[in-house]
């Protein structure tokens, strides 16, 4: 399997602790990539409010807050740190609409198959790629994010370069877990 290591650092992303110590040391929100504003359109146009929506690697954004200020109502945002969920937590206690769970995009377990209309993710999956094991951390994460969405559901995904695709490109057709993308934007 291909892997461009051009747009990744020493850093394991994948790591719990990792991104505890990072979010003890930057404190306040960001929102990777884009904020929720520029990504309205294309999330308005693929899941509708009223649908489950699964945030992976939620950090401390407020995309989920913006989301229910515009009319989603269930939002579930998982992140592998602890640190970043008991912020989010208190942050956004008031918000019933907000529910936030540490836990590993790799393994979600705790929920049962095809449990949400939408899984939104900014950055999570080019941070695996940047990790230990990253083909092996990217292909459990995909593999769980199938298992997650119902039938019909939406994936939108956010990558800062293409070596996600390449990388599980090259081999596609050995997979199990077949994929189809019914409606994309690039």
């Amino acid at each position: 399997m291909y892997r461009d290591v051009s747009s990744c650092n020493t850093y394991n992303y994948g790591d719990a602790l990792y991104w505890d110590a990072r979010y003890i040391q930057e404190g306040g929100s960001f929102d990777w990539y884009q904020r929720y504003s520029a990504l309205r359109p294309f999330v308005r146009n693929f899941i509708p409010l009223s649908s489950r929506i699964l945030m992976v690697g939620c950090g401390n954004a407020v995309m989920s807050e913006d989301m229910v200020k515009d009319g989603y109502e269930h939002i579930t945002n998982i992140d592998i740190s602890s640190v970043a969920i008991e912020m989010m937590r208190r942050k956004y206690e008031y918000i019933p609409q907000l529910k936030y769970l540490q836990m590993d995009v790799r393994d979600m377990s705790l929920f049962p198959d095809e449990s949400f209309d939408g899984v939104i993710d900014k950055g999570t999956l080019d941070s695996l790629m940047c990790g230990t094991d990253a083909p092996i951390s990217a292909s459990q994460m995909l593999a769980e994010v199938c298992r997650l969405l119902k039938p019909g559901g939406t994936y939108i995904l956010s990558l800062v370069s293409d070596h996600v695709w390449r990388s599980n490109s090259k081999d596609a057709s050995s997979k199990q877990t077949r994929v189809q993308l019914e409606n994309y934007v690039v």
